[in-house]
């Protein structure tokens, strides 16, 4: 597997050298500055590719082109979005970035409640609890009809925890929710995003999953033509927030993605955390499934709770089995260079890791500190070795 290592970009307090110190070999980035729907030009690219490989890299995944609501929604400027979202892919593939993991997340992408949980170590830990979610979607956001999206008890359980929070806790709270985690498309005021939840009311599941399908049928065709593997990811968490839809949660959505455009270009990016967070989801049994079209891993773990609450955990600790799934995953990367598949490789990144140690002290993106993905990633190496060793 390509060991990988997500950056954003100059401004990313953890450098290309902490990458490579760590031992990664790939970089996983974007042109995050370029977030508002302009095409990503072959300058702009290639600026970016001299970066990486200055540092002595390959820009192995581009992570992510920002698909816009418009094009979710499929209403407004949708396909003059869609046409420039095109380019972009098209220019990537042509300066020479073989995979492009994106997203179809409708107004919130990945989200948290509390960015520092502390954990038995002494770390800190990204966790999702659910009765703060609701608590503030039905009584700090106070969302038309948030109720109706949760049973009577959670709503009163939400009540209670709210009124043991103080107005700096609240605030701390929504910032998590709302202001953007890295690699976000977007961050929201409260007002903000309350317009945005709305401007999805009239579309349901039905209609956001055949607008993803509208938007494959058009994506798939260029990226193959550029030789770029598409590999979505998974909602994260994969289940509605602010009573929106999730299509990409579960693996009959994978199914429906695969089967929507059937062409090796349109894959999957196997996220063993954002999968694994479901109660129902067969991690591994996804990859068997799945395996031949996963052109992009997110390895890392997380403990489920009964009431839908997760914590990211230590990456080999959890709820997956991580040693299986990367048993599966080089089982998988044999098979395709036994086929002389040119994308026989899997680019796989530590994805997320604890706050630990010095990096407690410094400015750093929530779940993108150096020392945590650095440990991760040391684990995941000894596993493939080992697995490598007893096959």
């Amino acid at each position: 597997m390509l060991e990988s290592w997500r950056w954003f970009g100059p401004d990313d307090p953890v450098t290309l050298s902490d990458a490579r110190q760590a031992g990664a070999h790939g970089v996983v980035t974007a042109l995050h500055h370029i977030y508002d729907g302009r095409i990503w030009t072959p300058g702009d690219i290639a600026e970016r590719m001299a970066l990486v490989g200055k540092a002595g890299m390959t820009w192995a995944v581009c992570e992510s082109i920002p698909v816009n609501s418009a094009i979710k929604r499929r209403d407004g400027d949708w396909r003059r979005t869609l046409d420039a979202w095109k380019q972009s892919l098209a220019n990537l593939g042509k300066g020479g970035v073989p995979v492009v993991c994106y997203n179809f997340m409708p107004v919130v992408d990945w989200t948290r409640t509390n960015l520092l949980y502390p954990t038995e170590a002494g770390g800190f830990a990204l966790r999702f609890d659910m009765i703060d979610f609701v608590a503030y979607d039905v009584f700090v956001l106070k969302r038309r009809a948030a109720e109706d999206s949760y049973a009577p008890d959670v709503i009163e359980a939400a009540r209670q925890r709210l009124a043991q929070k103080s107005d700096d806790e609240i605030l701390t709270l929504e910032r998590n929710i709302i202001a953007g985690l890295p690699g976000g498309e977007d961050s929201h005021t409260r007002e903000k995003i309350r317009a945005e939840i709305a401007s999805f009311d009239d579309v349901s599941s039905g209609d956001m999953r055949a607008n993803l399908v509208e938007f494959l049928k058009e994506v798939v065709p260029v990226a193959a033509e550029n030789g770029v593997r598409l590999a979505i990811h998974p909602d994260d968490p994969p289940f509605s927030l602010f009573g929106l839809p999730r299509v990409v949660s579960t693996a009959d959505d994978i199914q429906t993605i695969l089967d929507a455009v059937d062409e090796p270009a349109n894959g999957i990016t196997l996220c063993s955390g954002s999968y694994g967070s479901r109660t129902g989801n067969d991690v591994t049994g996804m990859a068997e499934r799945f395996a031949a079209r996963i052109h992009f891993a997110h390895l890392r773990n997380v403990s489920k709770e009964p009431d839908g609450s997760f914590i990211e955990s230590e990456h080999l600790a959890g709820d997956v089995n991580i040693v299986s799934l990367i048993s599966i995953l080089r089982a998988e990367e044999r098979r395709r260079e036994r086929e002389g598949r040119s994308d026989s490789i899997i680019p796989m990144r530590p994805d997320h890791g604890h706050l630990l140690i010095d990096d407690q002290k410094k400015k750093v993106n929530p779940g993108y500190s150096c020392i945590g993905r650095l440990k991760g990633l040391a684990e995941l190496r000894g596993v493939i070795a080992a697995v490598d060793q007893l096959t």
